[in-house]
């Protein structure tokens, strides 16, 4: 993968809700690309469609119309291109949540071994996998560890870790962080740009919380269903 290719590309994509007069426009006309090695926010307030566009781009909730790309594969173009939209998501995609939501009677490894188990990787290729990734987000020395001996921190790492299981070009964060103080939550969107530098990744995250606005490369505004693109932190502080 080259640095910068479009690892998202949304034209023309809307989302609605009911007809006639009950209708509802979530998402209208959305154009928006995602590159390799940008973390983009998503901001706005709450009913804007924040969460609707993630779950469009995460092939959980069906568009209207338009056209979508992911990972340089036409996906949907007024209808749904691919018939496996699991496996779409399991080869493409990762979820990183506000709660970690890990297994609570797993381990920490086992939690992030079950995902490519479950994607049908061999045994012993997962839990090397895992071993990685933990020791890569640097909580490898609590992999024997439950869930509920991890601090918010560490528990958000491993949902990192388990979000990379299966080496997606596309993260996709809700909330990642409003559940962290102001240094965890630094920690964890180090890691992320960390991760969409050194995997060439793509990472969109919707947030309220302030206290990251800084971290991202551009910042999308969400008003009534539609976007407006904001200039980066970068060029805003140095205008």
């Amino acid at each position: 993968m080259s640095a910068h290719e479009v690892l998202v590309g949304l034209h023309d994509l809307s989302k609605h809700y009911g007809e006639g007069a009950t209708r509802v426009d979530a998402l209208k006309s959305i154009d928006l690309e995602l590159r390799a090695g940008e973390v983009v926010g998503v901001l706005g307030p709450s009913g804007c469609g924040k969460s609707t566009l993630l779950n469009v781009v995460g092939a959980i909730v069906e568009p209207s119309s338009g056209q979508m790309t992911l990972g340089g594969d036409l996906v949907y173009d007024g209808r749904w291109l691919r018939h496996d939209l699991r496996r779409l998501r399991l080869d493409k995609i990762g979820f990183i949540f506000q709660f970690h939501n890990l297994i609570p009677f797993l381990s920490v490894l086992d939690n992030v071994q079950l995902v490519l188990r479950l994607a049908g990787r061999p045994a012993a290729e997962a839990r090397s996998r895992a071993i990685e990734l933990l020791d890569y987000l640097q909580i490898g020395d609590r992999r024997n560890a439950m869930p509920a001996q991890l601090s918010g921190g560490q528990a958000q790492r491993v949902a990192i870790a388990r979000a990379l299981a299966n080496r997606p070009s596309i993260i996709l964060a809700d909330e990642p962080t409003a559940a962290l103080d102001t240094e965890r939550a630094g920690i964890v969107m180090d890691l992320l740009r960390r991760v969409a530098t050194d995997r060439d990744a793509a990472i969109l995250v919707v947030s309220h919380d302030e206290k990251i606005f800084g971290r991202f490369d551009r910042i999308v505004e969400m008003r009534d269903g539609g976007i407006v693109e904001q200039p980066s932190r970068r060029e805003a502080m140095a205008s």
